[in-house]
């Protein structure tokens, strides 16, 4: 008998599998649960993490902001008041929107 010969041979569908997908997809939930048990830290503030569902079943992470506590997917520090918070509270434009304002007021 050799040493990884158990005697009777098995059908896969016997056995107990793990697949890596599974593992992963398993890991990468629990990693998720355990970021949201603990706050961001961004420059000393405390940003707390929450989510949604998709419509697929699925669960989305947003950051909630210091000052609307609206859930946004991407937060900013304001360049001269280094104040953290969502695009809205910090009065923040895109460059393509402001250009266009521009054009259309000097049409005007």
């Amino acid at each position: 008998m050799k040493s990884n010969d158990l005697g009777k041979k098995f059908l896969v569908e016997e056995c107990q599998k793990v697949s890596i997908s599974t593992f992963l997809k398993s890991t990468k939930e629990k990693l998720k649960n355990e970021l949201l048990r603990i706050e961001a830290e961004i420059q000393g503030n405390h940003i707390e993490l929450t989510t949604s569902k998709t419509g697929f079943g699925g669960i989305r992470y947003w950051f909630k902001c210091l000052n609307c506590s609206r859930r946004v997917g991407t937060l900013f520090m304001h360049p001269i008041s280094q104040k953290i918070g969502c695009r809205g509270c910090l009065e923040l434009e895109y460059r393509k929107i402001r250009y266009k304002g521009m054009v259309e007021n000097s049409f005007n």
